[in-house]
């Protein structure tokens, strides 16, 4: 399970795919051109291929011939890789950037994408020793569109068959700083904060700015609603069970001299358990009509995004870092030891089935990780050089898992 990418996968192919990508990036959850590429390079591969109606999504089913248990069905395994860019202008330079203004690639989901095709290869070439079944799961719609809940509501889940769902779950994602290229790193437990996003319209009566005792001028009220929704998040809350909020952005108005009808926030809000999410959701929903009381107007919250809390599975974390250890050497693990702010929406399938995200160093060699750009910034620039630790580590986690689940020794 050590060997390199076979023949047909070398790890040219690989950034070949992955600059293909990363020039020609797509947002949401409609990504004809990347969804076109992945079917390509996974052409004449011994997969079963179904695409998403609601997105742009592929699912791909490898049937491994090894034998599974001897008094059930062969088990499942599921490895993830998301595909879709970010709305944002590059600026790294690179010769393969994006071709499009206002969309990129600054989260590295290109990697991904041509990491788990190069699994695909690996473990196809493989085929006769797999213990079991692979579902291939490329995902459109990550950054804030739900991607995942919905090809879990299209039935990728399921797609090994009926009753057949995953032992195990895994997914990769690469980091452009913090990590050393090559460091792979995870933790038991959270990993990553569950994330929220709201709308917020306070709605007043406008009018002349002359005349602003006849009106409800909802700036004002917007404004301490802003205020007092930091003093909350900052004392509302156990500072060992902390709550980010942010207010991303604030507009009303269109003239100097006319009060507008309508001011509008967006919130974003990250937790790392159950109890404050739903107690800052709450919160804020009585922090926000307390003022719009005192200011004699009126406020609406639309929830507009719900990430889950991402939560590793403590045994499959152990089994993970075993298989980073067999397939990358060792020393390359590193345990996190607090969760991490951003989302993933990888969550939805860790709240369905058992398993582990690790983030993979991504840094070229030529940066220093502790001040390089992090993903999201429109200078990010992930190296090619990962490409083949990616590929052969979600090949290893998802062979070793189908042995395990039927109770073979990894190979």
């Amino acid at each position: 399970m050590t060997a390199p990418l076979p023949a047909y996968g070398p790890v040219e192919d690989l950034v070949r795919l992955r600059e293909d990508l990363h020039r020609e990036p797509e947002v949401g959850l409609d990504l004809p051109r990347t969804r076109a590429k992945v079917l390509a390079a996974l052409d004449g591969l011994p997969l079963e291929i179904t695409t998403g109606s609601a997105l742009s999504s592929v699912t791909a089913v490898l049937r491994g011939r090894g034998g599974g248990t001897a008094d059930g069905p062969p088990p499942v395994v599921l490895l993830r890789a998301d595909m879709d860019a970010l709305p944002l202008t590059e600026t790294t330079g690179v010769p393969y950037a994006s071709a499009y203004e206002g969309r990129m690639h600054a989260c590295g989901h290109d990697l991904h994408t041509a990491m788990l095709v190069g699994a695909a290869r690996q473990l196809a070439g493989q085929r006769d020793e797999l213990a079991g079944d692979v579902i291939l799961m490329f995902q459109p719609g990550e950054e804030g569109h739900h991607g995942a809940r919905l090809m879990i509501e299209e039935g990728v889940l399921d797609a090994a068959g009926p009753g057949r769902r995953p032992a195990a779950a895994y997914a990769l994602h690469v980091a452009s700083s913090m990590l050393p290229a090559g460091a792979v790193l995870t933790r038991k437990g959270p990993l990553l904060a569950g994330g929220d996003a709201l709308r917020v319209t306070v709605r007043g009566r406008g009018g002349h700015d002359s005349q602003p005792h006849l009106l409800r001028d909802p700036v004002p009220a917007a404004c301490e609603m802003v205020l007092a929704l930091q003093t909350y998040a900052s004392r509302g809350f156990d500072p060992f069970d902390p709550v980010l909020l942010s207010v991303g952005s604030i507009h009303a108005g269109t003239a100097a001299n006319i009060v507008p009808d309508e001011a509008e926030l967006k919130i974003g809000v990250r937790t790392f358990g159950p109890g404050a999410k739903a107690q800052v959701l709450d919160g804020v929903t009585r922090v926000l009509e307390g003022v719009a009381a005192a200011h004699g107007v009126t406020v609406e919250v639309d929830h507009v995004m719900d990430y889950p809390v991402t939560v590793v599975d403590p045994a499959e974390a152990d089994f993970a870092a075993a298989v980073v250890d067999r397939t990358l050497g060792p020393g390359r693990l590193v345990w996190s030891p607090t969760p991490l702010s951003p989302s993933e929406d990888f969550s939805f399938v860790l709240d369905q089935v058992p398993g582990a995200m690790l983030f993979l160093g991504a840094c070229p060699p030529d940066r220093d990780p502790a001040k390089a750009s992090f993903n999201h910034s429109p200078d990010a620039v992930f190296g090619n050089e990962v490409l083949g630790d990616g590929a052969r580590l979600l090949a290893g986690l998802a062979a070793d898992r189908l042995a395990a689940a039927a109770g073979r020794t990894p190979a």
